[in-house]
């Protein structure tokens, strides 16, 4: 905004006028942290899967920030036999959990529970009837898997169950990962009862997410279980086990049927069983100069945070878009891994009129339809209305300055002491915003001069490290392995083809040449190359060492002609 020429503001009218327009900005950085505050402060709860037999048990989740709070689970005993319950603590948030048994059959309402100052929003479990089960021995084992005929890096859900009829002294519960493919556990135990052939066993689910790295058949090993039971009363009295007897359990072995990604897929491969897009915040005004928020969340099934790409940044033109670091929840529903992200855009138009958003598309493959499908959103259309930058000072009436150089003022009744107050109160403010931000930019000066004159540790925290090899070598995919050495080099290395060019060794070169040949090119055994890609790394990555010229302390004191 220009002034007029004979309005020349002297220095203290200056910065008056600074803190005004700063002081203009309060409100809106105050209601833009209100919407923030409120999503931390959410109280949620989820069922672990949607539908269940009688006799079966769910667990109710319920994830909360308040400190020193706990469930009312009261309402739950009239359709439920409850559990008993636990908690954990992570990241500042509390994680409280129970198990449900249904006392019968169709549709049940899960209401809503009090947890300290909120509630939680009611589910509902539609329940079904108990198929005839033969009765089993003291303990068996059970693997689920959500898709028996998966793609190439489909989310498999893979869930275990140990079923045991006595008390437990001792146990290991183990589920190897087959050839072929990444197996990743998810979560913790969740344990529970239920009732198989007229005999009521204690039950520990154990959850994964198997993703398979090539086509073919896909044969998983069988669950084992081993542990030490107390003894019954006929075993002390004839002398067996000494008080304790030994139980073995496992599965029957499973083969999956995993198919090739399909011709004409789209591109980047993202095999999935369900994908939602939604708005949660879609403005239709907006003012030039002011941030305006957009949220959209996407619910995908059969997927994780690190196989989900990225929601596109719409580009607007005549606004600048600032998206911020998408909210990621995963959970475990019905045997299957869901995943929710939530992305959300300040837009700050820069001229009235009609503004156009393009809506969201994410191209995806249905894996239950066997076909290409995208998610979209419709565009929004913002109509912005002009900016009000000469805005009056809470307290006050602003006059023209010609009308204010010329001498006409307008007589105004004597202000009130409360009045005479608020200017002062605004001015204060304004000096310690002020202040604030000139602290925050010496901070900023003091951290870019110390990243110049070395490598930051944040940035040595965030290099991966030997630990973080080793753990995808031994459970990641190829494409992980591939991600982590390349933030292992120094400087990060652009792709494959460049990390090759920067290792030293030539049989880590050839081990990830033999692996990539055998995912991509079908040439040659996956499980044979992941054995020579662990073999080759073990010592971690060795890099070529890279010449630099030595640097002169001072410039010449005769310069060459």
């Amino acid at each position: 905004m220009q002034l007029p020429t004979r309005y020349r503001p002297t220095a203290a009218g200056a910065l008056l006028l600074s803190a005004r327009r700063c002081l203009a900005w309060l409100p809106v950085l105050v209601l833009a942290c209100v919407p923030a505050f409120a999503a931390l402060a959410e109280t949620r709860a989820w069922l672990d899967r949607e539908t269940a037999t009688m006799g079966d048990a769910v667990t109710l989740n319920i994830e909360t920030d308040q400190s020193g709070v706990a469930p009312d689970y009261r309402p739950l005993a009239a359709s439920f036999e409850l559990g008993q319950p636990y908690r954990s603590d992570r990241n500042g948030r509390t994680l409280f959990g129970i198990a449900l048994t249904p006392r019968r059959t169709g549709a049940l309402d899960v209401p809503a529970l009090v947890v300290g100052r909120e509630r939680t929003a009611p589910l509902r479990l539609q329940v079904t009837g108990a198929r005839a089960q033969q009765p089993r021995g003291d303990a068996f084992v059970e693997v689920l898997v959500d898709d028996p005929a998966p793609y190439v890096q489909q989310g498999v859900g893979l869930v275990v169950r140990l079923h045991y009829a006595t008390p437990l002294l001792s146990g290991e519960l183990v589920q190897d990962a087959p050839d072929g493919a990444s197996l990743q556990r998810v979560g913790d135990d969740v344990q529970s009862s239920r009732e198989v052939g007229g005999r009521r066993y204690h039950v520990v689910e154990r959850r994964y997410l198997l993703v398979p790295e090539r086509s073919g058949p896909l044969v998983l090993p069988p669950a084992r279980f081993r542990g030490r039971a107390a003894a019954n009363f006929f075993d002390d009295f004839f002398g067996g086990g000494g008080g304790r007897r030994e139980l073995s359990a496992q599965s029957p072995p499973q083969t999956l049927q995993v198919r090739a990604q399909p011709a004409g897929a789209p591109q980047p491969w993202l095999p999935l069983r369900e994908l939602r897009l939604r708005y949660l915040a879609a403005p239709t005004a907006a003012r030039a100069g002011e941030a305006v928020e957009i949220a959209v969340e996407a619910v995908a099934r059969g997927v994780t945070g690190a196989q989900f790409p990225d929601i596109p940044v719409p580009r607007v033109d005549g606004a600048q878009v600032f998206p911020e670091r998408a909210e990621i929840t995963e959970r475990f529903i019905d045997g299957s891994p869901q995943l929710t992200v939530v992305r959300r855009y300040a837009v700050v138009p820069l001229a009235p009129g009609r503004l156009r958003v393009a809506g969201p598309r994410i191209d995806w493959w249905n894996v239950r339809e066997r076909r290409a499908e995208a998610a979209t959103l419709p565009e929004l259309m913002l109509e912005v209305a002009p900016g009000n930058p000469d805005a009056a000072p809470v307290g006050g009436t602003a006059l023209p300055p010609s009308d204010a150089m010329a001498g006409n003022a307008v007589p105004m009744h004597p202000a009130s002491a409360g009045n005479r107050l608020w200017p002062w109160l605004a001015l204060a403010l304004a000096v310690l915003w002020l202040a604030t931000l000139a602290w925050a930019l010496s901070m900023r000066r003091r951290r870019a001069h110390a990243a110049g004159e070395g490598t930051s540790a944040g940035v040595l925290r965030s290099r991966p490290v030997a630990l973080d090899l080793q753990r995808v070598l031994d459970g990641g995919s190829f494409d992980e392995v591939v991600r982590v050495l390349q933030r292992m080099a120094d400087p990060p290395a652009a792709d494959l083809d460049a990390l090759l060019a920067r290792l030293d060794d030539p049989r880590q070169r050839e081990a990830l040449e033999a692996m990539r040949r055998a995912l991509w090119a079908g040439d040659g055994d996956a499980s044979a190359a992941r054995v020579l890609l662990r073999s080759a790394f073990r010592g971690g990555p060795r890099w070529k060492a890279v010449a630099t010229a030595p640097r002169e302390p001072l410039p010449p004191l005769y310069p060459e002609r």
